[in-house]
């Protein structure tokens, strides 16, 4: 009577076993949801960024006045403040707007030394450059950038014997390197060297004499200062 009553409650217990074990192996089969993947900061982020800089404008003393050997030209340098904004419309290529204005004194030099001093124009040089960024270093962002700048020449003044100073508007090329260094992900520091092609023509009287030539600007903007990404 025990072997007949314990027969019957093996097999159920080998058959609970089975399907037990059945279970967990289905269990180990069924795929378990995957965390979602957390968002890059940069695509977090909306495609405007800000910066500003200091900016040191610094001159080639060069230019000329047509028809006189040796004539030569030189320039203020200059420290202004000056703002850029970015758009990037992936996160390796982005387009920026500089925005700032300054002045040049302009001397007579080489063979008219003695002439002393031309004038002063006021300056505003918007550049719009087309930039790669660098998105494999972390925080460290570098890019390099090319361009076109169109320099308008305003509030021209006159000095010494000069009468009548004339500097043109003039449409430039511009080169760019730089870097963001970013602290979080909205703010970083900045370095950023600009070489503008800036050579406009330029006309102002001698004593009652009309004088033209070229003024070889093209001026070095060295910049340092703040991001802001948003």
């Amino acid at each position: 009577m025990l072997n007949t009553l314990t027969r019957p409650m093996g097999l159920l217990a080998i058959l609970a076993a089975a399907t037990v074990g059945q279970a967990v192996a289905a269990g180990d089969l069924t795929p378990r949801p995957q965390a979602a993947p957390e968002v890059a900061a940069h695509e977090a982020l909306g495609p405007w960024q800000i910066r500003l800089r200091a900016l040191g404008v610094i001159t080639n003393d060069s230019g000329h006045v047509n028809g006189i050997d040796g004539s030569d030209l030189s320039y203020s340098d200059t420290i202004i403040p000056e703002l850029d904004i970015s758009y990037f419309f992936t996160d390796n290529i982005a387009a920026e707007l500089v925005l700032g204005t300054t002045y040049a004194n302009i001397d007579a030099a080489g063979s008219i030394d003695g002439l002393g001093k031309v004038g002063k124009a006021w300056l505003l040089p918007p550049t719009l450059t087309l930039q790669y960024h660098f998105t494999d270093f972390g925080a460290f962002e570098p890019y390099v950038g090319a361009g076109i700048n169109y320099t308008l020449f305003y509030n021209q003044s006159d000095k010494g014997a000069f009468s009548d100073l004339d500097v043109k508007n003039e449409f430039g090329a511009a080169l760019q390197v730089g870097f963001d260094y970013m602290v979080d992900e909205h703010w970083g520091v900045n370095l950023d060297v600009k070489k503008l092609f800036l050579e406009p023509e330029w006309k102002a009287n001698l004593g009652g004499a009309p004088l033209s030539g070229k003024a070889k600007l093209d001026p070095w903007l060295i910049g340092a200062g703040m991001t802001y990404r948003f």
